[in-house]
């Protein structure tokens, strides 16, 4: 019983976590990339969109394509956020 309300709750945290991720990259500016060392704003704007929709469509933050987006949105995180640009 604990483990249905689990991972719904974990879903919405990855998902929020994705959906954060997207608005602080359409809110940048393209130097802001280029300063981090990242890759371009447009390859982002195409890979955290995918990222959301693949864990729309599964539903399941265990899956290994919801994982991967999740792992997309936290390195954008760390590279973009996290570089102080």
């Amino acid at each position: 019983m604990e483990l249905a309300l689990v991972t719904p709750a974990i879903w919405w945290l990855l998902l929020c976590t994705k959906v954060f991720a997207l608005v602080d990259c359409v809110r940048r500016k393209p130097y802001d990339f280029e300063m981090a060392g990242t890759l371009p704003k447009n390859v982002w704007l195409i890979i955290l969109p995918l990222a959301i929709f693949v864990d729309i469509i599964w539903r399941n933050p265990i899956g290994i394509l919801p994982l991967a987006g999740t792992v997309a949105a936290l390195v954008y995180l760390a590279q973009t956020r996290g570089s102080g640009y």
